[in-house]
């Protein structure tokens, strides 16, 4: 069968060489968009946490990065001691005076003000959308589609 003619397989080549552009930018892409997530949820928990004095709302913090073989992880966290009975609620005893306040307690239960659980609620319902348009950022930029 000869005279078949010629085939260009620059085009190949070319699409396989922006394939392994591509994997090489994965893990910096992967970072920054988790960052990019953590510094959303940070946002949201700061703007949910009720100011006193603001050592609560200054007590937010994101970890460093972790790279891990199935992907990136890092940590949104208040180190303030009393964060978690603020997120979660508290028991206290009724009729105890605290001096910071003036005041003594009347309620047994104060209910959480879960700052950190809705604002991971509401970016697990945004996250589909945000990660999307990354994505597409990524692809178009490596693949030109």
């Amino acid at each position: 069968m000869a005279g078949l003619g010629t085939f260009d397989f620059s085009e190949f080549q070319k699409f396989g060489d922006d394939l392994k552009a591509m994997e090489r930018a994965w893990p910096k892409f992967l970072k920054e968009c988790t960052e990019e997530l953590a510094n959303r949820l940070l946002a949201k928990a700061v703007l949910r946490t009720p100011v006193r004095d603001g050592d609560l709302r200054r007590g937010w913090t994101i970890s460093q990065i972790n790279m891990t073989s199935t992907g990136a992880e890092i940590e949104v966290f208040n180190s303030v001691l009393y964060a978690a009975y603020v997120e979660y609620g508290h028991r206290q005893t009724i009729g105890r005076f605290v001096p910071a306040i003036g005041k003594r307690l009347k309620v047994g239960w104060v209910e959480g003000q879960f700052m950190l659980t809705l604002s991971t609620q509401e970016l697990e319902r945004e996250l589909p959308a945000i990660v999307e348009r990354r994505l597409e950022r990524f692809i178009t930029r490596y693949l030109g589609r």
